[in-house]
């Protein structure tokens, strides 16, 4: 009879589950009590049994070895459906993924590395990482990311390195993308298309002690002040690429470096009126107002009596 095909949810959820040992012995045929020839090569067949079904199998095109599992370089559009359980180091770089399922990485709870870099990913799904309680290092480098989502990494907190260089679709960074990774060391958001980064994705990152940022077209105005500021204060304690970051705008500065801009290129951003330059503009105003309905009186009248002088003289002419 045929069954149509469990869905990819299910399918997950059926790979964390384990045999028991109680369930290996029922499928075990003889009756009475076992001979001991019979018993020991049943263990074995037993143990063996329970080592594939833990997950030390190996997906087709990757190599295995000592919790790393290596599916690079092997032109793969989809990610492989089954990895052993205890993978610590996954590689899917110098593929062709366009897209990671839900729930893909529910059940590898040892993962420390996961390298996806050089794909052709545009977004991730909401809470990939809900179960990545101990991932270190991700790799999401030359994709095609478009935005960084709130919960992009929620509940990964045990993340020290990510890397989102050459996404050059990269436009916008939630305020709150990388709420809560406190062990955060390293941020690489170089030769992306971000031309603005809000202060508060970078406040709640105490442990940052690298940050690249250039490669992008950054445009210095008044809303990037508070960033630059921060970025001053921590200049001696957060490496950056300073000379890799430049304005692309607005004109006055475009091409200059973005760590060279001080308090005084951001001048005109903190002018404010007094009441007494209120009270001048009203009263120039008000002049201006009047000298402008005079005028147009003065310009009303001069061209009426231009008017009946050229008609008197056409009447004296007659």
């Amino acid at each position: 009879m045929d069954t149509a095909p469990a869905p990819v949810g299910s399918l997950q959820h059926r790979c964390c589950q384990l045999p028991k040992m109680g369930d290996t012995w029922s499928q075990l045929p003889w009756p009475g009590t076992p001979h001991p020839a019979v018993l020991l090569v049943s263990l074995l067949l037993a143990s063996g049994v329970m080592r594939s079904d833990a997950g030390t199998s190996c997906p087709v095109l990757c190599t295995c070895h000592n919790q790393v599992v290596d599916c690079s370089s092997q032109r793969l559009f989809s990610v492989p459906p089954d990895l052993p359980m205890d993978t610590r180091n996954l590689s899917l770089a110098h593929n062709r993924i366009a897209a990671v399922p839900p729930g893909y990485l529910t059940c590898y709870m040892e993962l420390r590395v996961l390298d996806l870099r050089n794909n052709s990913l545009m977004e991730l799904p909401p809470g990939l990482f809900l179960h990545s309680k101990r991932l270190a290092h991700l790799d999401l480098s030359y994709n095609n990311l478009s935005h960084v989502p709130a919960d992009m990494f929620q509940e990964a907190h045990g993340l020290v390195h990510i890397d989102l260089s050459h996404n050059p679709w990269l436009r916008r960074v939630h305020p709150q993308a990388f709420q809560g990774l406190v062990q955060l060391r390293d941020l690489d958001l170089s030769y992306g298309g971000l031309a603005f980064l809000s202060l508060e994705a970078l406040e709640g990152l105490p442990g940052l002690v690298t940050l690249q940022i250039g490669g992008n077209p950054w445009v210095c105005g008044c809303t990037m002040e508070p960033l630059l500021k921060w970025l001053r204060n921590r200049i001696q304690r957060c490496t950056a690429d300073s000379q890799l970051a430049e304005c692309r705008g607005p004109p006055e500065v475009e091409g200059a470096p973005l760590f060279s801009l001080t308090e005084e290129s951001f001048k005109a951003c903190h002018l404010t009126l007094t009441l007494d330059d209120y009270l001048f503009i009203a009263f120039v105003g008000f002049v201006v107002s009047i000298a402008s309905v005079v005028t147009n009186f003065l310009l009303g009248i001069t061209a009426n009596c231009c008017h009946r002088w050229s008609k008197a003289s056409e009447e004296e002419e007659i």
